[in-house]
């Protein structure tokens, strides 16, 4: 079982949901939400799960159903994503609302080993700063390239972790299930959201993931990439926002 770690934040007057789960992706932890915790720490109370250790998205799935007790909102950004998906699909009564950002519901397609084997063998032989060095500037909006406080910020955070670990996380994300036929029924308020720069998935994928999700909602941010909660951190919290409120 991966460690757990929980970033709790006290609740302010507001909306009244009981948690507010925010989960990272791939390589993430909890400074990938920094800014939405911050802002959104009046109206709800926000934890964030720590899987680095686990090897499935069952497994991950199941450390975040544990971190809190209670019915629970669930924002979640990239590999975050399927994790949510894998809670829902585990106990999907007590989750009241899913927003899932920068992500592919489907199998593993053609390539995709090839190319996530690379990574995890720079990671093995060059050290995880090598991965951070390369993978990072991958994954934003090319016009942040040389954005050097956000690039910084995303090196700094992919190098908490350890070869393995980024492993591990691969090995989960290549052993994943083809959840498409779980979206239809999803019955909460769902917002899907991505960068619209994002190099990895595309306004299509979303907008087809969506249009399976009964009365979801899809947004694209504009000038952002795949690190959509650092990138644009201001326009993910109004989208959380606007999420939160939905239905209430």
């Amino acid at each position: 079982m991966g460690k757990v770690a929980a970033c709790g934040l006290d609740r302010g007057e507001g909306l009244g949901l009981t948690s507010l789960l925010l989960l990272p992706g791939l390589l993430c932890d909890a400074s990938i939400w920094a800014a939405q915790s911050r802002d959104l720490s009046t109206r709800v109370t926000i934890s964030i799960p720590e899987y680095r250790s686990a090897t499935s998205l069952e497994e991950m799935a199941a450390i975040t159903l544990d971190l809190v007790d209670g019915p629970i909102a669930v924002a979640a950004h990239s590999m975050g994503a399927r994790v949510a998906l894998e809670m829902w699909r585990k106990a999907p009564e007590r989750i009241t609302r899913l927003a899932l950002l920068d992500f592919w519901v489907g199998p593993v397609v053609a390539g995709e080993y090839d190319k996530r084997k690379v990574l995890t063998d720079m990671s093995a032989d060059e050290g995880i700063e090598a991965v951070a060095k390369t993978w990072v500037a991958s994954m934003v909006n090319p016009d942040r390239v040389n954005d050097q406080p956000l690039i910084d910020q995303l090196r700094k955070m992919v190098c908490t972790y350890t070869p393995d670990q980024h492993a591990g996380q691969v090995q989960a994300l290549l052993n994943r299930a083809d959840l498409w036929k779980l979206l239809p029924t999803i019955t909460v308020p769902t917002l899907i959201a991505l960068g619209r720069e994002d190099p990895w998935r595309s306004v299509d994928q979303h907008r087809e993931m969506a249009e399976a999700i009964p009365g979801a909602r899809l947004e694209v941010i504009a000038d952002c990439g795949h690190m959509s909660p650092a990138e644009r951190p201001r326009d993910v919290t109004n989208l959380l926002e606007e999420w939160l409120d939905d239905g209430n």
